[in-house]
């Protein structure tokens, strides 16, 4: 209120000022309009006194006196298309793994995959044969035979029914001789098929501390990835053997 008094009061110090310093019978101009209280928006003629020009950076006015048609004449011969602007839209992002680093990291937990089985042309599961193998998947070691399944933590390359290769075996045994490695036996493998992806049963986790009104309650599923033991090999089989078993 004290600000808009201030306005309201000084036209009218002016008209004393102007009417001290000129004689009684010259007649004094009207005020221009923008020091109208009336309107509380300025007129056209205060916006062109007050406001000056104002450029942006993306459009700035050719300081040479030229149109800016030549540079309309350059984009056009490179197609439209601006070098700078258009920067990060020639940077390529690869998004995930890339198939070898992938292949490595399959190596790296103890796994190869082949392909994918084709129950029309293929029948991989073979007789029970009396041999058995360790193999080592991720962190955790398996004693399988020919014909067993086994859950593992989940393979994140593998599909279901896809074959696999288990390379990091342990161990190889029958009943006439056992194979020990050191740490792997390089010449031998476990040759498995992955039946499902799975979770396992949920896991309560509790934490309570007492006196202190503290208590958290959470779940948790394992994911899991159910194999089919297909064939060993690495170990010579008696045929006697296993057509006895």
């Amino acid at each position: 209120m004290a600000t808009r008094r201030c306005l309201a009061a000084l036209p009218l110090h002016l008209r004393s000022i102007l009417l001290s310093s000129r004689p009684h019978k010259t007649p004094i101009p009207p005020f221009p309009s923008y020091f109208s209280l009336s309107s509380p928006t300025p007129t056209r003629s205060s916006t062109s006194l007050f406001s000056p020009l104002r450029h942006f950076s993306s459009s700035l006015p050719p300081t040479d006196g030229s149109d800016g048609e030549e540079d309309d004449e350059d984009g056009e011969e490179n197609g439209g298309w601006d070098e700078h602007d258009n920067m990060g839209s020639r940077r390529i992002v690869q998004s995930g793994k890339s198939e070898e680093e992938k292949r490595k990291e399959a190596e790296e937990i103890g796994y190869k995959v082949v392909g994918p089985l084709d129950p029309s042309s293929e029948n991989p599961f073979k007789l029970y044969e009396p041999a058995f193998a360790v193999v080592q998947i991720g962190s955790h070691q398996f004693k399988v035979s020919n014909g067993d399944s086994i859950f593992t933590e989940k393979l994140k390359y593998c599909d279901v029914n896809d074959k696999l290769i288990l390379k990091k075996v342990l161990m190889l045994g029958t009943k006439s001789e056992t194979i020990i490695g050191r740490p792997v036996l390089v010449d031998a493998s476990v040759h498995a098929v992955v039946e499902e992806h799975a979770l396992d049963a949920k896991v309560i986790i509790f934490k309570k501390k007492r006196r202190k009104n503290y208590r958290r309650t959470k779940g948790h599923r394992q994911e899991l990835t159910k194999l089919r033991i297909t064939d060993i090999q690495g170990i010579a089989k008696s045929e006697a053997l296993a057509a006895a078993a």
